[in-house]
């Protein structure tokens, strides 16, 4: 219903809409209200719904991004690590066969050793990072009450 003066009509022909009394039911708006009304109401509700569905996805999207992007740069840690250790061994396996000194190989075996220890410890941080990536768990819960709540049943879950 309209709350503005109908130029065409003049003041007399202007509705206004009823405010409902304080404390009024559902049944009570129901048996009152037109169709109209009724069917804005529920628009108005779906839409709300739906729009918080769709903010707590993005919040969960972007929490499980932050996650995978931590554990991304461990993996890539590890990876440089292992490389060093690579690099390194095989320094040390060159520097040990070729070298009549063998303190220059056993120094490059140990660093190839400290470097294999970087590499274990990020790739089990990483690991235990990527463990606890979850995806979205409260919005697929939530979207699973979706049903329910437009049938009314929005305590059957």
């Amino acid at each position: 219903m309209s709350t503005w003066p109908d130029a065409a009509h003049g003041p007399e022909a202007t509705a206004y809409a009823e405010v409902p009394p304080v404390g009024e039911g559902a049944h009570d708006k129901a048996e009152r209200a037109s169709l109209g009304e009724l069917v804005g109401d529920i628009s108005a509700g779906l839409s709300t719904l739906l729009r918080q569905e769709v903010e707590l996805a993005k919040a969960e999207a972007r929490e499980s991004a932050t996650r995978a992007g931590k554990a991304a740069g461990q993996f890539g840690a590890a990876a440089l690590a292992a490389w060093m250790t690579l690099l390194f061994l095989s320094l040390a396996v060159w520097e040990w066969l070729s070298s009549a000194m063998e303190s220059r190989g056993w120094a490059a075996i140990v660093v190839m050793a400290v470097w294999g220890i970087v590499a274990a410890i990020f790739a089990m941080v990483g690991r235990r990072t990527t463990r606890q990536i979850q995806g979205m768990p409260r919005t697929t819960e939530t979207a699973k009450r979706v049903p329910d709540a437009l049938m009314g049943n929005e305590e059957a879950r």
